[in-house]
């Protein structure tokens, strides 16, 4: 660490923007310490715009957790430490270390590499390291650890190392990436979408239990801006993050249309799927869209990202124009509104023509609450070609 190194304490601290509450003085801080209220304490060098690292302390609720950024305010390490019960020990529960292979890499890029370290009180520790990033497929390991490499010892106020984290991993993680040690296993990418999504629009497809009707337009899309928002248009936090860049322009909205076979009650039609055409290639591979800070090594099997409601409702629509969008389905959905004819039916949803605007809303039936992932399908050369959302969850499209 660079000799000219000094701190600044702030109330608070918010990793992903690098901003601070209310500067704290030394008195202050220590005050805080003793108390067990939370504070944070900033590593910076003169000249650089952005900290070295960022420790943010708070007793009462027994954890520390710490940040190293480089040069361009990416977060190169990220750790966890939870206060043991005895209040004399730290155990270092995550670890995450980011390798960015250029300075362009954006700091949640899918193709960075990282090692993520998961360690647990009763001496062990999962080691997840993706090499090629989320794209990539994972090697995996649960290993040992040694007492002295799972816990530190609570540092007074004064008695802090230089850094809170450093952006190299623990030797005995090192150890075992760069050697050739027994116990990985290889797990494909979380990223990647299980199912293929276009087969439930091809009539005739054979998947068990249902028969793959003739796909039903719902409308077509404008999006000017070229980014395109999934998400609850009648959640109230508004938009939800899960975005997906595509080239601006009009897409036709489809639905997949099947007939559902069940044991207990008989046959019946549904809506199985969404999809918005982006493309006409075929799908090479499918994946999750993600949403800001979202990162698949905090996945474990069975889990996803996406866009959440309360009301059993998705739509797609432009980013740029998405909040417009809502106040105007809202006044829509009001009959003898001056914007009702704006809004008609649609086999999936309701169908929202933005006017003015330039940009339109297709709104969806999810069947029911909860989280439900976006799936981008991207061609051979890695295009944008189909975006789908799986409305029914109890139809399984992976078999």
């Amino acid at each position: 660490m660079p000799e000219a190194t000094y701190v600044t304490f702030e109330e608070s601290w918010h990793a992903a923007s690098r901003t601070g509450g209310r500067e704290l003085t030394l008195e202050e801080a220590r005050a805080r310490d003793a108390e067990g209220l939370p504070y944070a304490v900033v590593y910076r060098a003169p000249g650089r715009a952005v900290p070295l690292g960022v420790r943010m302390v708070a007793w009462r609720a027994g954890c520390v957790d710490a940040w190293a950024y480089d040069e361009h305010g990416r977060r190169t390490a990220e750790a966890e430490l939870r206060l043991r019960d005895d209040a004399g020990r730290l155990l270092v529960r995550r670890l995450l270390v980011r390798r960015y292979p250029d300075e362009g890499t954006a700091e949640y890029a899918v193709d960075c590499p990282r090692t993520a370290v998961e360690c647990s009180a009763e001496g062990t520790a999962r080691i997840s390291h993706q090499p090629g990033g989320m794209r990539g497929d994972s090697l995996e390991a649960e290993v040992e650890v040694a007492d002295g490499d799972l816990w530190t010892a609570r540092p007074g106020f004064d008695d802090w190392p230089d850094l809170p984290v450093a952006a190299v991993l623990p030797h005995w993680v090192a150890a075992r990436l760069d050697g050739e040690a027994a116990g990985w296993r290889r797990e494909s990418s979380r990223l990647r979408g299980p199912a293929d999504f276009d087969r439930v629009f091809r009539p005739g497809t054979p998947i068990p239990g249902l028969k793959v009707l003739d796909p039903v337009p719902c409308g077509s899309l404008r999006l000017p801006s070229g980014v395109l928002a999934v998400a609850c248009p009648d959640t109230g936090e508004g938009l939800s993050g899960v975005t997906v860049a595509v080239p601006p322009g009009t897409y036709p909205v489809e639905a997949a249309w099947v007939e559902v076979e069940e044991e207990h009650w008989g046959s019946y039609e549904d809506v199985a799927a969404v999809r918005l055409r982006i493309g006409d290639a075929p799908v090479a591979a499918w994946e999750m869209a993600l949403g800001p800070g979202d990162d698949t090594l905090r996945l474990r099997a069975g889990e996803a990202f996406g866009f959440g409601t309360d009301a059993a409702t998705g739509a797609f629509g432009d980013a740029g124009a998405w909040d417009e969008l809502r106040d105007l389905l809202e006044r829509a959905r009001r009959k003898g509104s001056p914007e009702h004819g704006r809004l008609s039916d649609s086999v999936a949803g309701m169908h929202l023509d933005g006017g003015s605007l330039g940009a339109d809303l297709a709104v969806f039936c999810t069947g029911g609450d909860g989280v439900y992932p976006v799936w981008v399908g991207r061609s051979a050369a890695g295009e944008v070609v189909r975006v789908a959302v799986q409305t029914a969850f109890d139809l399984d499209l992976e078999a």
